[in-house]
């Protein structure tokens, strides 16, 4: 029996569009905390199709602190597919920024899911 871990992709974002990219787009080192914005995103140099036979539903992000033994969850984002294939005035790109505020150093991590190829992970260090 496989576990979970084992079918999550792992390739270069500028490759792979199904790896979610995190950017940390502003910073400002306070004392013993980051204030941040950060922007995760799937397709950023190869773009996702967003149809209904292909898409990305959701992207999730943790942060995994040096000090802390597993990842916490601080982001849990869901976007929408067109409902039919004629649906195509507007349509999501999975794309989202937030505002995060971290204690100490660590890791980031973004986990996206497609509907046809499954879960991808994408990572990257925030240092104090």
């Amino acid at each position: 029996m496989k576990k979970i871990s084992q079918t999550i992709g792992y390739d270069d974002w500028k490759t792979e569009k199904h790896v979610p990219v995190i950017e940390i787009l502003t910073q400002q080192n306070e004392q013993d905390n980051i204030a941040a914005k950060v922007r995760l995103s799937v397709g950023k140099e190869v773009p996702h199709p967003n149809t209904t036979e292909h898409h990305i539903p959701w992207i999730k992000l943790f942060f995994l602190p040096d000090n802390g033994s597993f990842p916490v969850e601080v982001g849990s984002y869901r976007f929408t597919s067109p409902e039919s294939p004629q649906s195509s005035a507007a349509e999501t790109i999975p794309s989202v920024s937030t505002d995060l505020q971290f204690r100490g150093s660590g890791t980031l991590m973004a986990l996206s899911y497609c509907n046809l190829h499954g879960l991808w992970q994408g990572q990257i260090r925030v240092d104090l």
